[in-house]
C-alpha cells in the first residue's frame, strides 16, 4: 500500500508452519537464557518452556525471529527500495501477520534540464577590490609612533567616549554609549567606509591633541543602518588620550619582497589580481550552480521519505552545534539566547534543509544521465594531496589514525571521490545552462579519449534487509 509521503505499508501473512517452527526456536532461545529447574541450559521441551516462561514471551521472542527471517523477503517479494530500517506497527498473532511501514529510497524525474539557459555573466574584480586588499597588506606593515601634535587624517586616535541622547523617550534610558576607551583611525573627508559610531566621526578629531576634550551633538539619519538609531539625537564627549601617527609602507618592489615569494611588485600585483579572480569565481559559480539547480528542481518530480528529511535535520543541528561550539556556547544557551526551543529550531531548518534535499538528489540524478566519473589518475592525485595537507595541519595522532585505518582512509577516499564527482556534475550543470557546451561542441571536434574512469563506489544504502524497528508504545514511537 503506497503511501503519500514516499513510504508504503506491506501487510505480510505468515503461513503455519513457519510460525510453529519460529515458535520452538523462540522457546529453546529461551531455555538457553533461563534456569529451567530439572533441565540444562536449552534442553527443555517447548511444552515444558511454555508452562515455565508463559506463551506471551514465547510469541515475542518468535516474532522477533520472523522479523530477521521474513524481513529480506517482504523487501524482495514487495519489489521495493528502501530508504532505510521499516517499522513494525500492527503484529497479530491468530492468524500470524505482521504490518510495517518501510521509507522508500528517493526519486527524481528530471524536467528538461537541457533546455534551461541562464546567462553566465561574471563580473570579475573591480580595481575597488583589488586596492583594498592591497591596502590590507599594507596595513600589515604599518609603523605607528607617538607624535606631538595636533591630530591630523590618517592618524591613529587614542579616546575616551561617551554620549547621551537629547530628547529620550519615557522608555529611553538618557546614556547612550557608557564611557570606554576606543582608538580611532581618522580617515579621508570622502571616505564612506562604516565607522563607530557614525560615519565621519572621525573627521571630528582633526586638530585635537593629548589631553584636550570636544562635546558635539550629532542626529542620526534616515538611511542608518541601526532602525533603533534613526532619527536619534546625541551629545558625544571625547577626551584625547594620545596621538599617533600611522606610515604605510611605499608600493614598490621591496615591499613586494617583504612577503617573500616575489621579486617586484609587478609579481605581487598579478598574484593578487590572480587569487581575488580565483575566489570571486568560485563564490560567482556557487551562486549561480544554486540558481540553475533551484530551476531544475522547480521542473523536476522529486520525492523523498520523512526520514530523510529528519535525518538532514539532525545533521544540520550537530553542524550547529559545532559552530556554537567554537564560540564556548552549548545548544542550550544558544537556543534560550534566541528564545527558541528544539522543536521550533527543527521547525525553522526544515525549509531549508528541504531545498537542499532537493538540489543534491537532483544533481546525483543527472550525473547520472550525463555519466559523469572520476578519472583515477585525478583522484589518486586528490587524494594525495589531501592527505599531505593532513600530515601538514592535523595534529599528529588524529593524522596517524587517518592514514593507518583502513576504514578512516576508505571513508576519505570516498569523500573525496564524492566531492569531485560533485564538483564535476556542477561542471557539467553550467556548460549546459551557460551555453558553453554549445559553444564547445561547434569549436572542438569529438576526440576519443584514452583515460580510464572509475566509477563511484556509492556505500550501500541505510535499508536494504536491515532489521526494522519495532513500533511497541506510543510514546517509544514519539521518542524515535
Amino acid at each position: 500500500e503506497f503511501l503519500e509521503d514516499h513510504q508504503v505499508k506491506v501487510h505480510v501473512e505468515i503461513e503455519p508452519g513457519p510460525f510453529d517452527d519460529a515458535k520452538q526456536r523462540a522457546a529453546r532461545r529461551i531455555a538457553k537464557k533461563t534456569k529451567i529447574p530439572g533441565f540444562r541450559p536449552g534442553k527443555a521441551p517447548y511444552p515444558v518452556v511454555l508452562r515455565y516462561i508463559g506463551e506471551p514471551a514465547i510469541l515475542e521472542e518468535a516474532m522477533e525471529i520472523l522479523i530477521d527471517d521474513l524481513y529480506p523477503k517482504v523487501i524482495e517479494e514487495a519489489n521495493i527500495t528502501p530508504y532505510g530500517p521499516g517499522i513494525l506497527e500492527n503484529v497479530n498473532v491468530d492468524p500470524p501477520t505482521l504490518e510495517f511501514r518501510i521509507p522508500l529510497s528517493p526519486t527524481v524525474e528530471l524536467g528538461d534540464y537541457r533546455s534551461i539557459r541562464v546567462p553566465y555573466d561574471f563580473p570579475g574584480i573591480s580595481d575597488e577590490e583589488f586596492k583594498t586588499t592591497i591596502d590590507e597588506l599594507r596595513e600589515r606593515q604599518v609603523i605607528i609612533e607617538p607624535v606631538d601634535r595636533p591630530a591630523q587624517e590618517g592618524d591613529q586616535v587614542y579616546i575616551r567616549l561617551s554620549a547621551v541622547r537629547l530628547n529620550p523617550k519615557e522608555t529611553q534610558e538618557s546614556e547612550l554609549i557608557k564611557e570606554r576607551d576606543a582608538q580611532i583611525i581618522i580617515k579621508p573627508e570622502k571616505s564612506d567606509e562604516t565607522e563607530y559610531p557614525f560615519t565621519g566621526f572621525s573627521r571630528y578629531l582633526i586638530g585635537l591633541s593629548a589631553g584636550d576634550e570636544k562635546s558635539f551633538s550629532y542626529t542620526y539619519p534616515e538611511d542608518h543602518n541601526y532602525k533603533d538609531l534613526i532619527g536619534v539625537q546625541a551629545e558625544f564627549h571625547i577626551k584625547v588620550n594620545e596621538v599617533k601617527s600611522r606610515t604605510l609602507p611605499e608600493l614598490n618592489d621591496e615591499f613586494a619582497q617583504s612577503f617573500g615569494e616575489f621579486s617586484t611588485y609587478s609579481e605581487l600585483e598579478t598574484a593578487v589580481k590572480q587569487s581575488l579572480e580565483e575566489q570571486a569565481k568560485k563564490d560567482f559559480n556557487l551562486e549561480y550552480d544554486d540558481k540553475v539547480l533551484s530551476e531544475i528542481v522547480s521542473i523536476s518530480n522529486i520525492k523523498y521519505p520523512p526520514q530523510m528529511l529528519e535525518k538532514e535535520i539532525d545533521h544540520a543541528i550537530r553542524n550547529l552545534e559545532e559552530r556554537i561550539s567554537q564560540y564556548r556556547m552549548d545548544m542550550d544557551l544558544y537556543l534560550k539566547s534566541r528564545n527558541l526551543d528544539i522543536s521550533g529550531l527543527r521547525e525553522e531548518l526544515r525549509p531549508g534543509t528541504e531545498a537542499r534535499i532537493k538540489k543534491s538528489l537532483v544533481l546525483m540524478e543527472i550525473k547520472e544521465k550525463e555519466k559523469i566519473e572520476v578519472d583515477q589518475e585525478e583522484l589518486r592525485t586528490e587524494t594525495s594531496r589531501t592527505l599531505a595537507a593532513i600530515d601538514q595541519y592535523m595534529p599528529k595522532d588524529k593524522a596517524r589514525k587517518v592514514t593507518s585505518d583502513r576504514e578512516s582512509l576508505s571513508n576519505l577516499v570516498n569523500n573525496i571521490m564524492f566531492d569531485m564527482l560533485t564538483e564535476k556534475t556542477a561542471e557539467k550543470i553550467r556548460a549546459i545552462a551557460s551555453g558553453q557546451e554549445d559553444l564547445q561542441a561547434i569549436e572542438e571536434p569529438d576526440q576519443a579519449g584514452g583515460e580510464t574512469p572509475i566509477q563511484e563506489n556509492t556505500p550501500a544504502p541505510e535499508t536494504a534487509i536491515e532489521k526494522p524497528k519495532r513500533k511497541q508504545t506510543k510514546k517509544k514511537v514519539e521518542e524515535e
